[in-house]
């Protein structure tokens, strides 16, 4: 019987398919550079602006996102002390993700008090 050792899979011959999804690779982007333009993670993801729009809103729904206006931009606040949604990895945050991936923690996002936002520095979410 032949064996065969492990060959190194060049990622770009395998671009049918990722380890994380489009809305991983958002947050991600989001948490890297906090005031990116839509366009910009668009670009660097791989899908339409309007899908990254679609992302950040379902982000924002569930809780994971918080915009903030600044001026004419917005800025992204991530709840990285948020478990990850499947069963499979419920057990992890999302900051540990963003961890793991990006190499750094996530800045904490603002706490909601009665419908007023605090600034990330006077609350203790990380």
């Amino acid at each position: 019987m032949k064996t065969t050792s492990a060959t190194k899979v060049d990622p770009a011959s395998s671009a049918g398919w990722t380890f994380l999804t489009n809305h991983a690779h958002v947050l991600l982007c989001l948490v890297a550079q906090p005031d990116a333009r839509m366009r910009n993670v668009a670009a660097r993801v791989g899908i339409t602006e309007r899908a990254v729009q679609r992302i950040v809103a379902e982000l924002e729904e569930a809780g994971y996102l918080d915009r903030v206006r600044e001026g004419r931009a917005n800025r992204y606040l991530v709840h990285a002390h948020l478990s990850l949604r499947h069963p499979v990895e419920g057990h992890c945050t999302i900051g540990q993700l963003i961890e793991t991936v990006v190499g750094r923690q996530a800045r904490p996002g603002p706490r909601v008090n009665r419908g007023r936002r605090q600034h990330a520095s006077s609350s203790r979410e990380t």
